[in-house]
This record gives structure tokens, sequence and C-alpha cells, in this order.
């Protein structure tokens, strides 16, 4: 009776690792499947290694890569295969954070019931192919970053990123060659990089909120002073000036001493408190890089801190959605990379600072770049040039309020020169295409 018992036992033993087996494989199955079943080994959705079914089309269903007769094809113009190069992805996969890289399971149309098909899915993005081109063309060789996107309805119209390549030659250059330095990097995405003056846009939110008296200060800017024992050097002698006027000439003098009397600590809150210094989706698959605004400590690094350099980063991403956030009253329509989806919305500032800071910012333009810079842009904007190791990082980012295009944008051109010279006349090219395109 024993031995019976035992067997019985033993028996029940195997049946329960069985279900166990089964319901963990089952587990694993509804978790992985596409990614078994898009895996590089699978012959039946590869030929050779390359991926022989599914398309990636732009927001107007035009081709930006997919299979087709003649093995995987891309678009048929060369700075739209370069300028939606590091969004679509390329075949061997290099570039991480693409499409290509993160979304087989739907290029190969798998499916939990049916498996794969043979005419593969299509994935559609918010992109548009002719503003990418755009923004490829307008980088010119330089090393940088183009984003805009609606901030009405959060779909992004370019998100382009140089250095690069022409996806449809393969690899083709020398990957120790300085030219193509972080190649397989999606710039606009994945860096950080030191803001420069554009931050000043965070600080003057945290004055606006936090001094009673902001506006009837004023700043009187000799070409440097000492806070906290640290020189603080201006681009320019800006005489006795306002808060408004402090933003539009960018006087670190005059923002030095706003820092100093905000604090290390209160800047670090408030660049958290917009989401610059997080991570964030861009989808489901595809997340950004974090950004980091220590909270300084001494009123010398606070000031630097406040002045956007110290050892602030920032993602041209992340300060897409806190332009864009300004535009919109306050709230951050999410960015979004996929055509279709429904994005969230989340209140990054007050309604009345985002006002504030909007209105400063059209000052901008009126009394220091030059609206006639701009034709036919409702521009609001900031300036921004970074000192870092090495040269400036060009910044331009700000938003136009045209009926038909609400657009906010960021330009970075990697230690390329100043801001108003370098980044501003390639965010005009690319906006004056987007605003065409938009009709």
């Amino acid at each position: 009776m024993k031995k019976v018992t035992g067997r019985a036992l033993s028996v029940l033993l195997l049946v329960a690792v069985m279900v166990a087996g089964m319901g963990i494989y089952i587990f694993r199955l509804v978790r992985d499947g596409g990614d078994w079943a898009s895996f590089y080994a699978n012959d039946s959705v590869y030929t050779q290694g390359v991926l022989n079914r599914g398309a990636v089309l732009d927001r107007n269903g035009n081709l930006l890569a997919g299979a087709g007769e003649g093995g995987f094809l891309y678009a048929e113009d060369a700075s739209v295969r370069r300028g939606c190069l590091h969004v679509v992805g390329d075949l061997e996969g290099n570039i991480g954070t693409s499409i290509l890289s993160n979304y087989r399971p739907e290029l190969i149309n798998y499916s939990l019931l049916t498996g794969t098909t043979t005419d593969g899915g299509t994935v559609q993005l918010t992109l548009d192919s002719d503003v990418c081109a755009a923004a490829y063309d307008a980088l010119s060789g330089k090393k940088g970053a183009v984003l805009v996107y609606n901030y009405k309805t959060g779909e992004i119209l370019c998100l382009t990123s140089t250095p690069g390549w022409d996806p449809q030659d393969g690899i083709h250059f020398d990957l120790d060659d300085p030219a193509y330095e972080g190649a397989f990097i999606n710039r606009a995405i994945s860096s950080v990089f030191t803001p420069g003056s554009v931050f000043k846009l965070v600080t003057m939110a945290a004055a606006i909120e936090q001094i009673p008296d902001i506006w009837q200060q004023t700043f009187t800017c000799n070409g440097e002073t000492i806070i906290g024992g640290q020189r603080i050097v201006c681009t320019g002698h800006h005489g006795t000036i306002t808060v408004e006027q402090a933003l539009a000439h960018s006087c670190n003098v005059a923002f030095g001493e706003i820092a100093r009397q905000l604090g290390g600590d209160t800047i670090a809150r408030y660049a958290e408190a917009y989401g610059l210094t997080a991570s964030h989706e861009l989808t489901d698959e595809i997340s950004t890089a974090a950004g980091s605004v220590p909270a300084a400590q001494g009123d010398g690094d606070a000031s630097w801190a406040g002045i956007g350099q110290y050892e602030d980063l920032i993602s041209p991403y992340a300060f897409l959605r806190f332009v864009g956030a300004i535009a919109n009253g306050g709230t951050c329509v999410e960015p979004t990379l996929l055509a279709g989806e429904k994005p969230q919305q989340v209140q990054l500032m007050d309604p009345a600072t985002a006002q504030t800071l909007s209105e400063m910012m059209s000052y901008n333009v009126q009394y220091e770049y030059g609206a006639g810079t701009y034709p036919g842009l409702e521009m609001h904007a900031k300036t921004g040039t970074a000192e870092t190791y090495g040269g400036t990082h060009a910044w331009f980012a700000g938003f136009i309020t045209n009926a038909n295009a609400p657009l906010a944008f960021v330009v970075i051109a990697e230690r390329a020169g100043g801001g108003y010279y370098v980044a501003s006349p390639i965010a005009n090219a690319v906006l004056q295409k987007a605003v065409a395109v938009l009709g």
C-alpha cells in the first residue's frame, strides 16, 4: 500500500511539474512570442539575415523602409533616408532605439494565434519625410539634432540626428573616423548636452513664481560680476536692464543674480518638476536619456547652474516637452511617434507662468533676433550658446503659433558655435518647410 501511495504521489508531483512548466511556457509565449518569431535565425522572415516583409511609412503613407521585390528598400530620396535614419534604423541593427530594432514583431505581423503572415505588417509614423529631409540638409554636416512636434496633437514631425549615413549603402565608413563619432546614437533622444542659455527659461519660470518683486528689479551689466567668489562673465555690456531685457539679451550677469536669489535647490527642483531630469517613454519600446541638474551648493555654482552651465545636462527631447508646454498654456501633450496613438497630457507648469514665458519669448524675437529673420513664422524662442570642453553647443528652442502649424522645436548643433548664428537658421529652414507641408 505504501508503494502505491508513493507512486501516486510521484505521478502527482510529475503532473504538477509538467503543468507548472506548461504554464511558464504559455506565459513566455504570450510575453516573448513576437521576439521569438522575429529572431534573426528565423529563415521564414529573413533572407540572408535581411527582413523580407513589412514596411515603415511616414505620416502621409510614403515608404521610409520596407521589403520589396528588390530586397529591403529605403526611400528614394537620399536626404529622406539620412534624415529619418535614426528613427527608422539600419538593417544591421546598429541603432538600438530605432523602429527596425524594436518593432520587428509588428513588421512581420506576428499574432499569438496565427503566427506570421506572408505580407508582413506596417508601422506608420507621425514623421513627415520632407521635414526630416529639410532638417538633414539644414544641419549641413554638423553633428546635432532637430526636433519638431505639434504641441496640440503630440505628433512628432521631425526627429533627425546627425551624423549618419545612407542606410541603402550600409556601413561604408571607418568607425574610428571622428566625423562619424556617435553615428549610431540618436542625439535627439539618447544624448544629453549642456543647455547654456536656453535653460534661462527654467530659471525665469522659477523667478516668476518664487521672487515676488522680480518685475520691479533692475540689473546692471558691465560685462561681468562676482557672485559667491566666482567670476560670472557676460557676452555683452548691457547696462541697466529689466528682467524682460535680461532674457532677450541673454544676460549672464542678470541671470546669475536671479539664480543666486533662487538658490541651487530651487533651480534643481524646477528642472525636475518640468521633466528635464527624467527619462521619458517615446513609445512602449523606446525610452529617452535622463538629464541631470544637480542642486548647486553655494551662490557661485547656483549662478552658473541658473545660466545653464555648471553640471547641467539636458536631453533635447525633454526640452521639446518643456517648450511645448509653454506654448500650450502649461499643459504638455506628450510627443507621439506612432501614427494613431492617443497622447497623454500632463500639467507641467502653471498656466499664468506659461503665458508670461510665451510673451517674453515673443519679446526676444521682436527685440533681439528680429521678426523679419523668420518670415511668415509667429516665432517665440530662446537661443543658447553652451560652453563645453572642445567648443560651444548652439541651441535654438521655442515654438510658433501659426494657426495651421502649432509647432514646438529644438535645434542643437554640437560644438558648432553660437545659437543665434548657427542653430537659428537651421530652425527657420525646417519650420518653413513644416508650415509649407502642413498647408
